[in-house]
C-alpha cells in the first residue's frame, strides 16, 4: 500500500505541476488532442496501478496473478495506457519528432512484457494460460 500512496503523490505532482504550466498556454487543437488523449489514460494507468497493488514490482517477479478489474480485459494496462499517455503528451507538446521517443518505448514494453508472461506461465502454470487467452496484451 505504502508504494501506491507514493506512486499516487509522484503522479499527483506531476499533474499539477503541468496543470499549471498548461493553463497559462493557448488552446490549439494539438493542446485540446494531447490532453483528450493523455488525462483519460493518466486515470487508467492510475486506476490498473491500483490494481495491481502489491503485486506491482519495476524487476519481473510472480507473487500474485492480478486477473480482475482492468486487468479483466487487458493482461498489461500500465503499458497500454502507460504508452496513450505519453502519445497524448506529444500530441500536445506538438512536436513530431518526439514520436521517436514512442519508437523505443513501445519495444521495451513488449520485450518486458513478454518476460513477465514468461515468469507468470511458470508460476502460475495452467491459471495464466487460461487467463492469458481470455485476455488482450
Amino acid at each position: 500500500m505504502k508504494l501506491n500512496l507514493v506512486s499516487l503523490a509522484i503522479i499527483l505532482v506531476f499533474v499539477v505541476v503541468f496543470g499549471l504550466h498548461a493553463a497559462k498556454l493557448p488552446w490549439t487543437p494539438a493542446h485540446i488532442i494531447g490532453l483528450s488523449l493523455a488525462m483519460p489514460a493518466l486515470l487508467l494507468l492510475i486506476i490498473a496501478r491500483l490494481q495491481l497493488g502489491g503485486a506491482f514490482s519495476v524487476r519481473a517477479k510472480a507473487s500474485k496473478l492480478v486477473t480482475t478489474g482492468l486487468y479483466s480485459r487487458v493482461r498489461n494496462p500500465i503499458y497500454v495506457f502507460g504508452s496513450l499517455f505519453v502519445a497524448g503528451l506529444i500530441i500536445w507538446f506538438d512536436k513530431p519528432w518526439f514520436l521517436l521517443f514512442l519508437f523505443f518505448l513501445i519495444p521495451l514494453q513488449i520485450v518486458r512484457s513478454r518476460k513477465e508472461a514468461q515468469v507468470l506461465e511458470e508460476k502460475f502454470g495452467p491459471a495464466y494460460l487460461e487467463y492469458k487467452q481470455k485476455t488482450w496484451f
